[in-house]
This record gives C-alpha cells, structure tokens and sequence, in this order.
C-alpha cells in the first residue's frame, strides 16, 4: 500500500489488465508523459495529471466503483456532448472540476480513447509539450 499524508490507499487496479495495458502504452506515448500511483489508481501526467485508469462515482450516498474507466479532464463546450454518451459518466470528486468517466468495459474504440488522451493532454501539458504533441503527430501523418 501506498501512503499519502498519512493515509493509506490500496492498489485498486491489476497491473496485467488488457485495458490498462492498451491505455498505458497509448498515454505514455505523449511527450514527456509518466505514470505514478495516485488513490490507488495509475495516473498518466507530465506536470499535471491528463488522465486516471479508474474512478467511481457516488450513487444515493455510496461510491460505487469504475474499475475499467479512462478520466480525463475535457474541454466545457464539449462535456455535455460527451456526457449525452452511456459509457460516460461524471465521476466523483474530479468531475466537479470538469473532468469526465468513460466507461472501457462497453464497446471501447481505441481511436475515441485516443482523442480524448490527447484533448485531456493539451489542457493539462503546457505549450511547449502541446507544440511538439503539434510536429509529432503532423510527422506521422505523413
């Protein structure tokens, strides 16, 4: 177990889940990304966290827990659009600051799952990551 500020939060993932490893390797392929433990869950970040692999939301008074989840943090225009989706879902104490859940148990497109990494990544890196997030990818459209 890990400890934050005196607290100890169980590991709340399986590290060999095919989802977090299909996640993993498309989160740590933005520039300067890492992964670190936080609340039990991985979280991918550069300076600040763009994405979580597991969530939960709170349900007449009781969290109740979304083990196969991507959150990323989204763009307000666009929340309520995502939102409209079944697999998304706004999750406890992140979406208040206007992040959402989506749900990667239910007919999960890997190309969807990507956009959203990497509009989460844009609000989160800082322009100079954003900038050569901008000449990787054009390079590889080429």
């Amino acid at each position: 177990m890990l400890t934050f500020f005196g607290m100890a939060h169980p590991i709340m993932f399986d590290d060999a889940d095919p989802l977090l490893v299909r996640l993993r390797a498309l989160a740590l392929a933005y520039p300067d990304a890492a992964e670190k433990i936080s609340h039990g869950h991985p979280a991918f970040f550069t300076t600040k966290v763009f994405a979580y692999y597991g969530g939960s939301v709170k349900v007449d008074g009781v969290y109740q827990q979304h083990e196969h989840s991507l959150i990323v943090l989204t763009d307000p225009g666009e929340r309520a659009a995502l939102l409209e989706d079944a697999r998304c879902y706004i999750p406890a104490y992140l979406g208040a600051s206007g992040w959402i859940g989506l749900d990667l148990a239910r007919d999960t497109d890997w190309d969807e799952v990507d956009e959203l990494l990497d509009a989460s990544y844009r609000l989160t890196a800082g322009p100079r990551r954003v900038a050569r997030l901008a000449s990787r990818r054009h390079f590889h459209s080429q």
